[in-house]
């Protein structure tokens, strides 16, 4: 019974009644002849006599509460039927519109590279962010003693001088790993997620930001390739007059490996304060899969290649809307988020 009387009287508190047809209604329902509450009246009388005094005021307490509800619904109703009456509510006046809410400006990037990649036919793969040392580093031909494992700061799980230890994953390369060792050649995909990386929070670095990384494996494929799958999302991105330049650099998992700049879209090339007056901006990191990671993962690198890529969303972010400092993508304003209502 003790159930039951918890559970009406949460359906109490619970009420609400728009018209005195609906408050007459729910009074007949929990206090009629054979209302709810009345129907446990009746079975009051089947409790044991040394628990009648305890379920006795509780079911007091629950008539004098539905009483008092109904009563306070029909003083409501009975206030706004006479305003009506009086010709001082229009109910035939809209009601007050609600602010609508806007995609997270990271959202919103990440969705539009998304949609250009699927347009190139690359499937989308996501993964766990709490992953092992080998998926993150070691298949993606880090050793336990190489030195490109200092480019990354880490946030270890577990004691990172044990076997294989658990940590934060610092990159979505983890994902074109599980991709490589289960997925059936040819791959095409691209491993959208967030990341994370042991760094001191400033307006151009923080310890969570999110990735999208691709990974094309096929025969015969080349840097061309690469370079004009490169192009094409540059130029679908910020405009199909980008160019796009590549710089030599160094990542452990590709070779040859480059960074890549896009022409300013502010300035066109002339230079300008966003660009440090070069004319270039900085987007992404790319190269030809590494041998070694290929074999790595059970894949014959004498018959098959491929590149790879990877992106920071908020540096993309920062790009097309001109943001200076990262920190505003995780501060949860609502004066920065509302400028976006228009992209959604």
């Amino acid at each position: 019974m003790k159930e039951k009387i918890d559970q009406i009287l949460n359906e109490i508190n619970e009420l609400t009644c728009n018209s005195i047809s609906e408050i007459e209604e729910a009074r007949v329902r929990l206090l009629g002849k054979k209302g709810e509450i009345t129907a446990l009246f009746d079975e009051f009388r089947s409790v044991a006599p040394e628990q009648k005094r305890e379920f006795g005021q509780k079911l007091n307490q629950l008539k004098n509460a539905a009483a008092a509800k109904i009563e306070e619904m029909k003083q409501a109703a009975t206030a706004i039927a006479d305003k009506v009456a009086a010709g001082q509510v229009d109910l035939s006046r809209p009601g007050d519109d609600y602010p609508l809410g806007s995609r997270h400006p990271v959202s919103i990037v990440r969705q539009e590279v998304v949609e250009i990649f699927r347009k190139f036919g690359y499937d989308v793969a996501e993964g766990p962010e709490v992953e092992d040392d080998y998926h993150v580093f070691e298949a993606l031909n880090f050793p336990p003693d190489h030195p490109a494992r200092e480019m990354q700061d880490t946030f270890f799980v577990t004691d990172k001088s044990q076997s294989n230890p658990i940590l934060l994953r610092t990159h979505t390369s983890s994902v074109q790993v599980r991709c490589m060792e289960t997925m059936k050649l040819p791959i095409r995909v691209i491993c959208p997620g967030r990341v994370f990386r042991n760094e001191a929070i400033s307006a151009r670095a923080h310890c969570i930001f999110h990735q999208v990384e691709g990974l094309y494996i096929d025969e015969n494929v080349t840097f061309a390739d690469m370079k004009q799958a490169i192009l094409l999302f540059a130029r679908e991105m910020f405009g199909p007059e980008t160019q796009i330049r590549m710089r030599p650099s160094y990542f452990p998992f590709t070779e040859p490996s480059a960074e890549v700049d896009v022409s300013c879209n502010i300035c066109h090339g002339k230079g300008c304060n966003v660009c440090k007056g070069t004319g270039w901006l900085e987007i992404l990191g790319c190269g030809m899969v590494d041998p070694n990671v290929l074999e790595a993962s059970g894949i014959d690198s004498k018959k098959y290649s491929g590149f790879a890529f990877g992106m920071g969303l908020e540096r993309i972010a920062m790009l097309k809307w001109q943001v200076k400092d990262l920190r505003l993508y995780f501060e949860n304003d609502l004066r920065f988020l509302s400028e976006f209502q228009a992209e959604i």
